[in-house]
């Protein structure tokens, strides 16, 4: 892929802070200051924080809101295979040339300053929302939340919570209570918030903190339902009962999205066409999404190849229910994960469904965990496992033991994205 002028520009903002991670306000609240405080002219604002599910969410609120004639802002993170993915304008991604204009205008003053690589990004998307009208705004935590560069609308519309499980620790604390403390920390004084399913240990935490700050819940469990009925999704809070197809993002953690994303759509008082095009019309990549054409499709054509981004423990979990859940397949995995997860807890819950696992590094990522690392990971697990050299290496280890396997590529959004840049 060539690079693009964006390209150059976000490679020179890499290099404004010595850390990938920082979390803190100060320098963020500095650069929209001398922006013009673009945060102040933003559509009303739907802010997304939790560990799993986020995106998942965003995108069926999204897909609900935009079928009843709404125009809809989104910024979401990190991206696959296009930086532009994180940023779409009034429904549609962000230019090249807008993203060019509007990443020089943010270079330029932040005036050489320490600053990280996400949080000038997200001040470069809150500029392009503040300068194109719409009717709603969704913002995605990249990281916690009560220190993520996106915390800074004073009174959204509404909060979500997706489910909260034990991640990033290294920023966000080692205990469920810590992290759902950093999670809670976008509710605001007066704004409700959608909570969806958590631990005991995390929804006490939320409680506490609504409380403390005066922001009302709409917890699943209390105030909404979510579950199955005949192969159709039924939701039920104060207003009525729903009666609807099943998402078509696979597995059974996309019904608890959806109960989010529904609840939401319910708040806002989208209309009936909002809650079933939820459900039927959202696209969300590397989320238990089918590869159908491409090189790897082309090279195992009588393969079914999946791709997931999930790469913690309870996303393992998720994957495995998935996996569980299809018709009868050999199903052999190859996965690439960052050095910074939980690997053993990622590949636990997957052993079962699995025949075998090739470890691959993911390509141009610092980051990644060693093929043999993982590999090593894997055996652990009771995973029989082997190395390749790239994920096309480790198709055809498989295609030569079975031509008809079901191959699942997964472990990181990372290795998610370097996939799709290279199946074209």
């Amino acid at each position: 892929m060539t690079p693009q002028k964006s390209d150059i520009i976000l490679e020179r903002m890499m290099a404004l802070h010595p850390k990938v991670m920082d979390l803190t306000l100060d320098r963020v609240w500095r650069l929209l200051a001398a922006l013009g405080n673009p945060q102040n002219d933003l559509p009303p604002v739907i802010h997304i924080a939790g560990t799993n599910g986020k995106g998942s969410t965003q995108a069926m609120i999204r897909a609900g809101l935009e079928a009843t004639g709404k125009s809809v802002h989104a910024y979401t993170s990190p991206h696959l295979a296009r930086f532009h993915e994180r940023i779409r304008v009034a429904g549609s991604l962000i230019s090249e040339p807008d993203l060019t204009d509007l990443l020089d205008e943010c270079y330029i003053a932040n005036n050489g300053e320490t600053i990280t690589y996400f949080e000038i990004t997200t001040c470069a998307a809150l500029l392009a929302f503040a300068r194109a009208p719409a009717d709603y705004t969704l913002l995605e935590v990249g990281l916690g939340g009560r220190l993520d560069a996106t915390n800074i609308p004073e009174k959204p519309a509404l909060t979500v919570i997706t489910p909260i499980s034990i991640d990033h620790q290294q920023f966000l604390g080692n205990t469920l209570a810590k992290i759902a403390a950093e999670k809670a920390g976008i509710l605001k004084r007066g704004v409700p918030c959608i909570v969806g399913p958590q631990p005991d240990e995390a929804i006490e935490v939320i409680e506490q903190i609504a409380a403390r700050v005066g922001a009302r819940l709409l917890a699943f469990g209390q105030h909404w339902h979510v579950g199955t009925e005949h192969a159709r999704l039924v939701f039920q809070d104060e207003t009525g009962l729903l009666d609807l197809p099943m998402p078509v993002l696979p597995g059974a953690h996309q019904v608890q999205n959806a109960g989010a994303a529904l609840a939401a759509l319910r708040f806002l008082k989208a209309g009936e066409g909002a809650y079933e095009a939820a459900m039927t019309q959202v696209s969300w990549p590397a989320r238990m999404q089918r590869l159908k054409t491409g090189p790897l499709t082309d090279a195992a054509p009588d393969c079914e190849i999946w791709l997931d981004g999930g790469h913690n423990a309870a996303a393992g979990k998720a994957l495995a229910e998935v996996l569980k859940s299809m018709p009868d397949r050999s199903t052999y995995l190859i996965c690439g994960l960052l050095n910074t997860k939980d690997v053993s807890g990622y590949m636990r819950p997957l052993a079962a469904q699995a025949k075998g696992l090739t470890a691959v590094s993911i390509p141009g990522e610092i980051n990644t965990l060693s093929a043999d690392a993982t590999a090593s990971a894997a055996e652990s697990v009771g995973l029989r496992a082997s190395t390749a050299e790239s994920v096309m290496a480790a198709l055809a280890d498989i295609v030569a033991m079975n031509p008809e396997a079901r191959v699942l590529i997964c472990g990181s959004l990372y290795l998610a994205g370097a996939v799709l840049r290279e199946n074209g």
